[in-house]
């Protein structure tokens, strides 16, 4: 395609008519070395402030989704048929992805089928598995039907080719996280009660079809499973149809690719601390540095690392890379709690970002949120009366804003006698990436 018939296309993209499904791929190489620092971020202004390298956005599909055919809505032609994008929630994630990215920030899209309540949206996008309310409204995708995968695949070969395609006049994202804490289905991947091999089987679907249509315009954009942290052993408050260890997911996900055909796909991981409302994870007792580990947290990185440089598990002769992208740090209602909150963050951070195959480490909360289980994440407190409005930085905040920088070492030290270390560098890594 001519750079004119391009400029032509996106044009046509921008007014709302229907365009052609382009065929020349985004060449664009992803960036490397950029930096590992990263947030969900729920604030773009002080993310930025913040320094941050790397960030992420949750993007609901059913929001995006037009079965109806407005008038003013967006447009794209697939497949012989013209599919319908809501302009409203498209401009909201411009409002987010253009401003971080024209800073330089390498954006990652965690890509959510949320319910909505519509019954003709949720017929196209939510698994057939999910017949009720989703524990926390978040479903499968419909990849039982071809109706289901065709929404999909438009859906995402629209977000990729605004966001991923050659021009990117919105900004550019380059990780595509399908779905979220898929080990652990029941509550945020509902496709009602599922084996782990009826879960592998729509999940590798999805994530086929993401995979796809993300490359079909970038050459080089990246498209990520996502887990939690039980790795050997399965989330405790479900049963063997509710959740699953992350490990034996990862497997039967793995097979059934290769039985189908390999391809790119990379993790997305969540090392929580064990107990979610305890940040000390150096403390963990179910996270040791060995193969059949429990869970896998920042104290036992390397166990999910050496798992995928196995060989029979790389792809192109290179280990599937990692990023890490949801996990935060409680901070306790005491005396030590901000401290200990900040502690954690600054081991975290000191042993990511000498991890080689970890390429970005996005922080959990921005701001605490009312409607977390009582959980206090955010670099900043909320106000009492409010879900989400941000209220005062924490000490952690203070921690995030320096580790990438030469105020870190001053700005870290206290931590150093609470974690029982002379020298970030003598916690050990374990694990070093082979060559490709």
């Amino acid at each position: 395609m001519s750079a004119r018939l391009l400029r032509t296309a996106l044009a046509s993209l921008a007014m709302g008519l229907p365009i052609a499904a382009q065929r020349t791929v985004d060449l664009t190489p992803y960036p490397a070395h950029w930096g590992k620092k990263g947030l969900q971020v729920q604030m773009v202004d002080d993310a930025l402030a913040l320094g941050v390298k790397q960030a992420g956005i949750n993007v609901s599909l059913g929001a995006l989704i037009d079965v109806v055919g407005r008038d003013d809505s967006l447009r794209i032609e697939l497949d012989g048929r013209t599919f319908c994008i809501n302009r409203g929630p498209v401009a909201a994630l411009d409002a987010q992805i253009e401003p971080l990215s024209r800073a330089g920030v390498v954006v990652s899209a965690i890509l959510l089928a949320i319910q909505t309540g519509d019954p003709a949206t949720d017929a196209v996008l939510v698994h057939p598995g999910c017949t009720g309310k989703a524990p926390n409204g978040i479903a499968a995708f419909r990849t039982t039907d071809a109706e289901g995968c065709a929404w999909l695949r438009a859906t995402i070969t629209f977000l990729a080719e605004r966001y991923s395609g050659a021009a990117a006049p919105h900004g550019r994202v380059w990780n595509w996280i399908v779905g979220n804490e898929v080990n652990s289905h029941w509550w945020w991947y509902h496709m009602g009660e599922a084996t782990p091999a009826a879960v592998a089987e729509a999940y590798e679907a999805a994530v086929r079809i993401v995979h796809d249509a993300v490359a079909s315009r970038s050459a080089h954009g990246r498209v990520f499973v996502s887990l939690e942290h039980h790795w050997n052993v399965r989330y405790a408050a479900g049963d063997a149809g509710q959740a699953c260890p992350g490990r034996a997911l990862l497997e039967a996900f793995a097979a059934r690719a290769r039985d189908r055909g390999d391809f790119g796909w990379h993790v997305a991981f969540h090392p929580y601390p064990e107990d979610l409302f305890d940040c000390r994870f150096w403390q963990d007792e179910t996270a040791p540095d060995q193969a059949d580990a429990p869970r896998v947290t920042f104290k036992n990185l390397p166990v999910l690392l050496r798992w995928l440089d196995d060989d029979s598990r790389r792809f192109a002769a290179a280990p599937r890379r990692v990023i890490l992208s949801e996990q935060g740090f409680h901070c306790r209602d005491d005396d030590d709690g901000e401290r200990d909150q900040a502690a954690a963050y600054a081991l975290a951070w000191s042993i990511v970002s000498r991890l080689d195959g970890i390429d970005a480490f996005l922080l959990h909360r921005h701001v605490d949120h009312a409607h977390e289980g009582g959980l206090r994440l955010g670099l900043w407190t909320r106000r009492g009366d409010s879900v989400c409005t941000p209220e005062r930085r924490r000490r952690i905040g203070d921690v995030f804003a320096a580790c990438d920088t030469d105020a870190w070492p001053e700005c870290a030290a206290f931590a150093l006698p609470v974690l029982g270390l002379a020298r970030f560098d003598d916690w050990p890594l374990g694990y070093a990436r082979r060559p490709r």
